[in-house]
Order: C-alpha cells, then structure tokens, then sequence
C-alpha cells in the first residue's frame, strides 16, 4: 500500500473555467488559514483504501493513523510513504503486520496516493467557496466516499508498477 496525506483549508484555489467569449469572469476567493488534512493509504493493484480526516500532520496523529490501520488490514503490508519528518520519527510506532518503506526524496511522482488527493481537490476544492472548515471537510469525505476500488486503481495506477503485479 503506498501512503500519503492531503491538506484540504479554507483558502480558495481558483482553475481554468468556461466562461462566455468576450466576458470577463469574476471568481470570488477566500482568504483564509484553517486546514485539515486526509491521511490515506491506497493499494494500487486492487484498490484497497484505508483513510482518516485529521487537524494536522505529525507523529502523534501518524501513530493514530497506524494504529486504526493495523486493526484495519487483514493480513502483513508494506506501507511505502515519502520521507516526512513524522514518517520517520523515532517515536513513530512500529507495528508486526505494518513494514515502512521510504521513498527516495523529491520523488512524489513514485507515490500514486498524490494523484489521489489531485482527483479529490480538483472535484471539491478547486474554484469552491466553503463556509465552514466542516462543510468542506463533509465534501472531501462525500467525494472520497464516491470512488469505488475500481476507481482507486485507476486513479492510483502507475506504470512502473505494472512490473510487480
């Protein structure tokens, strides 16, 4: 399973939109600093997902993550994750049916999770205006919510994979 976290907040990005030829369109945005952020590991070759909705990223919610993920899964995993400070940790729990393995540094185009979290901010937070850090959270978890494992696998597919499975 390959790992990754997403950080979803209350200030707007604004995309490319249609707008009618020869008229200027206004898109409102909003400044603001709140976030939360999605933990979630996701198996390529089939799609499996386990995922949590968490205030921040460091060690302490990283071992709750692994902790609700090693109760999750059924059988021994390799998670594969970047190399964050709170992923390598020293205080970071070990687990016997979880092994870490860090990817090299500067290398997210290696974890599909990325593509993820792209899918999920381009369908719920791209040139969208929340009122609240919990309505934009309900959004982000009603669109994860959608992606079935056939889904996943698509989204999370990389061809150098292709070479293990």
């Amino acid at each position: 399973m390959f790992f990754d976290e997403g950080r979803f907040g209350l200030r707007s990005t604004s995309m490319r939109i249609w707008s009618e030829r020869g008229k200027r369109t206004l898109v409102k945005v909003q400044q603001g600093f709140k976030n939360f952020y999605g933990y979630s590991a996701v198996c390529p070759f089939d799609g499996d997902s386990f995922s949590l909705i968490l205030p921040s990223v460091n060690t302490e919610l990283m071992n709750l993550y692994l902790t609700e993920l090693s109760a999750y899964i059924e059988k021994k995993i390799i998670l594969i994750m970047d190399g964050a400070g709170w992923h390598r940790s020293k205080t970071l729990l070990s687990f016997k049916n979880i092994s870490i393995v860090i990817l090299p540094a500067y290398s997210p185009e290696l974890n599909p999770v990325e593509k993820l979290w792209e899918w999920i901010k381009k369908e719920c937070s791209h040139n969208f205006l929340y009122d609240s850090l919990e309505e934009m959270m309900n959004a982000v978890c009603d669109e994860y919510k959608k992606l079935d494992n056939q889904t996943l696998k698509r989204l999370c597919n990389c061809k150098y994979l292709s070479y293990y499975n």
